[in-house]
């Protein structure tokens, strides 16, 4: 049982967790948008416990299994993930809103 304050948090981590992590790689790769496409993997790792080998030797039972886990999911984790993947999405936005006004990084 998770308590609001916890949920709270949790949420203000991910959010900054993940901003932090895509502003960095948005800097040193100049793609705006690669931990936003990246997140999606991120979260299916997080949700799901098979290996990655797993989905290319047995790939419809992972599938499924994953598809199941991701329906299965509380709001709780619904929200904490979102958040994280707001994060990702916000330092892109960021990042192009930097280098519109002239900044350079790296």
């Amino acid at each position: 049982m998770m308590t609001i304050v916890t949920l709270i948090i949790s949420m203000l981590l991910f959010f900054v967790l993940f901003f932090g992590i895509g502003f960095i790689l948005n800097m040193l790769l100049r793609m705006s948008w690669v931990m936003a496409i990246v997140y999606p993997l991120i979260a299916i790792f997080i949700i799901d416990k098979y290996p990655l080998i797993d989905y290319f030797r047995s790939s419809g039972k992972a599938f499924r299994d994953l598809g199941q886990r991701i329906s299965q999911l509380a709001i709780a984790d619904v929200l904490i993930l979102s958040s994280g993947l707001a994060g990702a999405i916000l330092a892109g936005v960021v990042i192009k809103l930097l280098r519109k006004k002239g900044y350079q990084m790296f």
